[in-house]
């Protein structure tokens, strides 16, 4: 198989000179379904292969290290590896962080993680808190890193502080623009952490490259990081549509394509895109947007028929530099707002095991969207101002840690 990409598992594995650091030590692999090489080997078996590495444990985020539980908050235990005998911990079961047992197992860990390029997605948390344990217990860290499929667009507003949580590691907006060794970059000047860091690169990987704009399309396979990130169409989406998780409307869980479409059965969807268009039509560009009906056969309104609305950021529809999902998921929140002022919009429940405070806050990092959304008299500019603000910071600090331009 020939490509011009070789993401970091591959190099490890045909570049004898990069493992020459790892002989005689204990390795650990932290990674889950899509930790997979070019030739779709899973990065635990083909680690396992290799004569010259001892692997001694491996670690699953949430979701489980093959990906098989489905929902937020379902939690996968601790086991021991059938056909390899080694342990396997849970980093989203009894804990979150890793244990010193956990951390005694092994000298160097391997991350081999596909993100999807949003800071709610809890892989980049567990990405923190292991650099965080191995600075506290002189453990070493290799991120294998792998593309950011949403590319390098940057958008959202910051995370606020003492909003931190699992759906929030840092002080950085919703889209993020960075590969997990670049945050892992961040990470450890952010925290302060004295660590021994490396970051396998890519070779070839192309942020801004059509049509892909962040994943080699054509060249590698998309394989799901979780269960409801079915194809690269959501992970463009995802920095805009995971709000949903925070509210009443159907994300879409429970159909076949997740997180790229919303609705109820209680909006009418085309009044909504017609409000859209009119209250904040620029932030409308780069993609398509269209009414559809479906029911969920699980998750919200289940066995219901809903009146929703599908995001296409795809094929003649998609601007890369102009697509804004952040701002058009909140532009409908502010549509059924403004059509249905007495919506009970906001989820009131338990998320990510925080129940003191709202979901949708949570997932934004602060009360800032949702006080806009609510504000009848707050416009388009409103949120805009301070977002592009955060944006701006944001690409100026982060700008130190590119590897790949």
């Amino acid at each position: 198989m020939t490509s011009s990409i070789l993401f970091g598992i591959d190099r490890l594995l045909a570049e004898p000179e990069l493992r020459r650091p790892l002989a005689g030590r204990r390795i650990a692999l932290l990674a889950h379904p899509a930790s997979v090489t070019a030739d779709l080997t899973h990065s635990l078996d083909a680690l396992a292969a290799l004569p010259d590495l001892k692997l001694s444990a491996a670690f699953g985020p949430q979701h489980g290290i093959k990906g098989d539980k489905q929902d937020n908050m379902v939690e996968s235990p601790d086991f021991v590896d059938p056909q390899f005998g080694i342990p396997i911990f849970s980093l989203y079961g009894e804990v979150r962080r890793p244990t010193a047992a956990m951390m005694d197992s092994f000298d160097v860990l391997l991350v081999d993680l596909q993100d999807l390029g949003c800071r709610i997605y809890t892989f980049i948390t567990t990405l923190r808190y292991v650099l965080e344990a191995a600075a506290a217990h002189g453990k070493s860290v290799w991120v294998l890193d792998r593309p950011n499929p949403a590319g390098r667009p940057v958008e959202g507003l910051t995370l606020r502080a003492g909003w931190e949580s699992f759906v929030g590691a840092g002080p950085m907006p919703m889209r993020h623009g960075l590969t997990m060794g670049e945050l892992g970059d961040w990470f450890i000047k952010e925290l302060g952490l004295d660590i021994d860091y490396r970051v396998i690169e890519m070779r070839g990987w192309q942020p801004d490259a059509a049509p892909g704009h962040g994943w080699p399309l054509g060249e590698r396979t998309w394989i799901n990081p979780s269960p409801n990130a079915p194809n690269l169409w959501m992970a463009r989406a995802y920095a805009g549509t995971v709000l949903l998780e925070g509210t009443t409307l159907s994300e879409g869980r429970g159909t076949t394509r997740p997180l790229e479409l919303f609705g109820a059965p209680d909006i009418d969807a085309r009044a909504v895109i017609a409000d859209m268009q009119a209250f904040a039509p620029h932030w409308l560009a780069g993609c398509k947007l269209r009414e559809t009906w479906f029911e969920p056969t699980f998750h919200k309104h289940a066995g219901q028929l809903n009146h929703g609305v599908q995001i296409h950021c795809e094929g003649p529809y998609y601007d890369h530099a102009a697509f804004k999902p952040w701002r058009i998921q909140t532009l409908a929140f502010k549509a059924i707002r403004r059509l249905y002022p007495e919506y009970p919009l906001w989820r009131d429940f338990g998320y990510e095991y925080e129940f003191d405070r709202l979901a949708i806050d949570l997932i934004n990092g602060s009360p800032l969207l949702r006080a806009w959304v609510d504000d009848a008299a707050a416009g388009p500019d409103d949120l805009e101002r301070p977002a592009a603000a955060d944006e701006a910071a944001w690409c100026a600090a982060r700008d130190a840690h590119l590897r790949y331009r």
